[in-house]
């Protein structure tokens, strides 16, 4: 063999496992970034929600419901901390909390797969046990990634409920943190704009005024990505539209 040959192999694999170490440590960065799990045994009142013998959330159950809701909360915390949200639904409907992989007690790592999986799992179950109700779903924050992705299920959600929402997902992260290279960091992450473009149901939109952490134009962007989507803008900041009157769940 050449000895520049040689050299130039060692040199590929070299690159190889710099590539693969970046790759790596691009993942956990984005893993710490994004997920801010809790891990408290604490039911907070709710009813546990099992599948089998896996707790998967939470849930506010109602004999003979006139609507089911699949809640998909945000990055931090967990699914019983929403204990507050109930509230905004009516008290005709039943709600039930994902609890994330990672999450709570349930065991499991954070990543777009995992959330994915775990959310079309959860609403299987709902469309299973309730057979002929309508079974929407309504998401907070980082919860319109996985939950718009329910768009695309054989039976999609009868309506969905975006609350500050992001449209792309790496565009988000590049407006807080431009000097990173987060195409390549967020690379196969959350585009809800493409995971709604087939969606033909209604679609409510919600966008906080003041909101630093998804700013407002991104909520404006989805609504606008569909013609039947309404948008709402509420003051406020991120998590300000819990104290906000005309934010209701509600279907129709």
């Amino acid at each position: 063999m050449k000895p520049w040959v040689k050299v130039v192999r060692n040199l590929a694999s070299m690159l190889v496992v710099i590539a693969a170490v970046f790759l790596l440590s691009c993942q956990s960065l984005v893993r710490s970034a994004l997920f801010y799990p809790t891990h408290v045994a604490d039911d907070k009142g709710l009813t546990r929600w099992m599948h089998g013998a896996t707790l998967i959330g939470f849930a506010r159950p109602v004999a003979e419901p006139e609507n089911v809701w699949l809640l998909l909360h945000g990055n931090g915390g967990q699914a019983s901390d929403r204990v507050y949200l109930l509230k905004k639904f009516s008290e005709r409907d039943a709600v039930f909390i994902l609890e994330y992989p990672g999450y709570g007690t349930r065991p499991g790592t954070p990543s777009r797969k995992s959330f994915d999986a775990a959310a079309l799992e959860a609403y299987q179950v709902l469309r299973a046990q309730f057979p002929g109700k309508p079974v929407c779903v309504v998401t907070e924050s980082i919860g319109s990634g996985p939950g718009s992705t329910l768009a695309r299920a054989a039976q999609p959600p009868d309506k969905l409920v975006l609350i500050v929402p992001f449209d792309v997902l790496k565009s988000v992260a590049h407006e807080h943190v431009p000097y990173l290279p987060t195409s390549l960091m967020l690379a196969g992450s959350w585009d809800n704009i493409e995971s709604l473009a087939a969606y033909g149901g209604p679609i409510e939109v919600f966008g906080a005024e003041r909101d630093p952490v998804i700013p407002v134009e991104h909520a404006r962007k989805l609504a606008a990505s569909r013609p039947q989507a309404t948008f709402h803008l509420v003051p406020g900041g991120h998590m300000d539209w819990v104290d906000q009157p005309e934010v209701r769940i509600h279907n129709p």
